[in-house]
């Protein structure tokens, strides 16, 4: 574990950056850039920044979370090291009493994202300038820059060697299996595997990595493969005549970026509840760090198993000189499951193998998460996601859900519709998501009992 870190030399540290910054800033033009903070607490708008930042730089949704989950962690321990109460997730830094817990969100959160950022210096130092400017000056300010500034370090030093590749998007080699029947197949569009070394990255709440590696799929002579099959093609296809209009609408929406949906339920929760700002972060943090390992365990699964895509499985025609296997596919050699040229899914399929649904996985984490925070199975949560009537990349669309379990039941027919993953595979991916999260929030995020051990603590 990471010695504790001295406040003196952080103050020292956080004094000549400030100035830094400042004259960089005033130097010219070039270097200025308009900020305008989001809504919210002081936690929910970097919550805000930080998701703007990951998205925008093109990190695929599994990569993405993990980045969410370093500056959310930075964010967590600098005030829980001024307030407590809570576990801290890594080293504990002692914090000097009075420290102003707004400078110290603004500073762990700032230079975590510089540091995976640095080419967003200028919005990012924008925006860090015109937060700290709305802090009053003085020991309390910059003990609480010194708080953040620590905890910002001692996570990226934690997470300095933990398997993250760059530059962001970049692909890598996995093991492959045999082709033949069943095996995964490059998909149309045809993209390179997306982030196979996802699933090999440290997990934030230490686990091995296969700890939560699903049963396998069904074998492609059985009854339950028949059933998904036949179900698949007639409700994933483009042009289905069996899929609704509303279950479309309900395909499309999950089609929303997850690290915005669920981050936006997260400061719908703090504005709406009047969350103080450790209550935010720690709720920031148990979606993101959850989440990341969520999807990392999804992923290692996914590349473990290799399982064909619907569109591969229904269209062996479908399949290009991907170095996978032959042109044209496999069939499944089942007299019971009738192939069909230029089949084709609702939606377009990511280019990562399908078991486990990571949708799948990701959302039932989720449920996890918020039933645990909120303390109720009685969540009462209103959900964005993409409006097809709306621009690219929308959140307008709005969905409520009650309980837990119906996130999970919608999730499950929702990516079916989509044309993306077999029934058997979401509901695989609901298992997994919620066997990690339910791990996770056992061992890290826990109020501080002075008469319980301490069971684990990041690094």
């Amino acid at each position: 574990m990471q010695a504790r870190f001295t406040l003196a030399r952080a103050l020292r540290v956080v004094a000549v950056a400030v100035t830094a910054l400042a004259v960089a800033v005033s130097a010219g033009t070039t270097r200025v850039a308009a900020a305008a903070l989001p809504p919210g607490n002081t936690v929910a708008q970097w919550n805000k920044i930080a998701e703007d930042t990951v998205v925008g730089s093109g990190a695929f949704q599994s990569e993405g979370l993990i980045y969410m989950a370093y500056a959310s962690a930075a964010v967590y321990d600098a005030l829980v090291a001024i307030e407590g109460g809570f576990e801290p997730y890594g080293s504990a830094i002692t914090a000097p009493a009075g420290a102003s817990l707004d400078a110290a969100v603004v500073e762990a959160a700032y230079r975590t994202l510089l540091n995976y950022f640095p080419s967003q210096d200028v919005n990012l130092g924008a925006l860090y300038t015109e937060a700290l400017g709305l802090i009053g000056d003085g020991t309390a300010k910059d003990d609480g820059q010194a708080v953040g500034f620590a905890a910002a370090t001692n996570i990226i030093t934690l997470r300095s060697d933990d398997g993250r590749m760059i530059p962001i998007g970049v692909t890598s080699l996995f093991p492959t299996l045999r082709p033949g029947p069943g095996v995964w197949r490059l998909t149309p569009p045809f993209a390179v595997p997306q982030v196979p070394w996802v699933g090999d990255v440290d997990r934030f709440v230490p686990q091995d990595v296969d700890r939560f590696l699903p049963e396998p799929p069904p074998s492609l002579q059985s009854d339950e493969w028949v059933g998904a099959f036949n179900e698949f093609k007639a409700y994933g296809s483009a042009t289905s005549s069996v899929r609704s209009d509303e279950q479309t609408k309900i395909a499309k929406f999950w089609s929303a970026n997850v690290i915005r949906q669920y981050n936006r339920v997260g400061r719908d929760i703090a504005g709406a509840r009047g969350l103080s700002l450790l209550e935010t972060a720690r709720l920031a943090a148990m979606v993101n760090l959850v989440g990341a390992d969520a999807l990392m365990s999804a992923l290692h699964a996914k590349y473990h198993y290799l399982f064909w895509r619907p569109v591969t499985a229904i269209d062996p025609a479908a399949v290009t000189a991907d170095g996978f296997g032959p042109v044209p596919g496999y069939d499944d050699g089942n007299p019971a499951t009738v192939e069909q040229t230029g089949w084709r899914p609702l939606l377009t399929t990511p280019n990562h193998p399908e078991y486990p649904a990571a949708h799948g996985v990701i959302t039932s984490a989720m449920a996890e998460v918020f039933s645990t925070f909120l303390g109720t199975n009685q969540i009462g949560l209103d959900i964005h996601g993409f409006d097809p009537a709306g621009p690219a990349g929308n959140l307008n669309a709005l969905r409520h859900f009650d309980m837990p379990n119906d996130l999970r039941h919608e999730i499950v027919d929702a990516r079916l519709w989509a044309g993306l993953h077999y029934r058997f595979s979401s509901i695989a991916g609901v298992v997994l998501g919620r066997n990690v999260a339910h791990f996770d929030l056992r061992h890290a995020f826990r109020p501080v009992d002075k008469h319980s051990p301490v069971l684990w603590r990041g690094g």
